[in-house]
């Protein structure tokens, strides 16, 4: 009786020697990928860090050694800078503004987002198109036309006026992404619910709005951060009356109040008070970020 010698699998040489090449190479640029990731994370944080520790140092401290620790925590600074640079003043009318255009600028961009990603008519892509022309325009473009527009409305010098400006210009941006963002969502649902008797305007708030949740709390954060950090607008069309100012007067008042009697403890303390709602925001809605954005790739 003869057996037949079984052949040993063995891999092929060839597919070992293309294996290893493309997984050498994909480990180097792993490599590469996260020393860059980790070297943008250092100059992002250690500044931030470093101005945080300097609000609770006094100012011969943040003289004689700037990168040391504070010898004892200095809440005085922060006292100073909330009542003494009316900080605190500032920082109220900064949520105030930043509340109402945000609102303002999620109820009008959801709104002709999902018009534009859900029904068919004349001229739709004539005015969507018009709606992200507005995102090739910078804002200082458009200051002084915009100056004469806001003072003949007679909203110069007011929250309302500002607000109205705001979400004028954060609306192309908002159109453009709630737009994709609506188009990936099922089609089935809304069907179905017309289906079952539900009219446009209730699909819209009770059906799709809390489907798009995810897209629409990633817009808002956008938009949270660019009118909190908004400077150019706030320090044309709010001129004169100081109890009306945006944190970010505030500051730059301040900053050149002080002249050079470097009043640095105080200083730090304002920009960590103005820094501390957007890493706040951040912290807490890091996850509704990154599913917003990846929802338009998943489907």
């Amino acid at each position: 009786m003869t057996t037949l010698d079984q052949p040993t699998a063995t891999a092929p040489t060839s597919v070992v020697s293309r294996d290893r090449p493309v997984r050498r190479e994909l480990g180097v640029a792993n490599s590469l990928s996260h020393g860059f990731l980790l070297l943008w994370g250092l100059l992002t944080v250690l500044p931030l860090l470093w101005m945080f520790i300097s609000s609770f140092k006094t100012n011969g401290e943040i003289l004689a050694d700037p990168w040391s620790l504070p010898g004892a925590l200095h809440l005085e600074n922060w006292s100073r800078a909330w009542t003494g640079a009316h900080i605190g003043r500032y920082f109220l009318n900064s949520m105030v503004v930043v509340a109402g255009s945000v609102s303002l600028t999620m109820l009008m961009g959801a709104t002709a987002a999902y018009v534009f990603a859900r029904y068919e008519f004349r001229g739709r892509q004539v005015v969507y198109y018009l709606f992200v022309g507005g995102l090739m325009f910078p804002v200082f473009l458009a200051l002084v036309p915009l100056f004469f527009v806001v003072r003949n409305a007679g909203l110069f010098n007011s929250w309302l006026g500002l607000i109205l400006v705001y979400a004028a210009y954060s609306l192309p941006f908002t159109v453009f992404f709630l737009t994709a963002f609506f188009r990936t969502l099922p089609t089935s649902v809304a069907e179905a619910a017309l289906v079952d008797g539900c009219g446009h305007f209730r699909l819209f708030f009770r059906v799709m709005l809390p489907m798009a949740r995810p897209g629409l709390i990633s817009v808002a954060i956008f938009n949270f951060l660019s009118h909190w950090n908004q400077f150019l607008l706030p320090q044309v069309l709010l001129q004169g009356d100081e109890s009306k100012w945006m944190l970010a007067q505030g500051l730059f008042a301040l900053s050149v109040s002080q002249g050079y009697a470097g009043d640095y403890a105080r200083l730090f303390a304002g920009l960590s008070i103005a820094v501390l709602p957007v890493l706040a925001v951040y912290v807490a809605f890091q996850r509704q970020v990154q599913a917003g954005l990846t929802a338009g790739q998943l489907k």
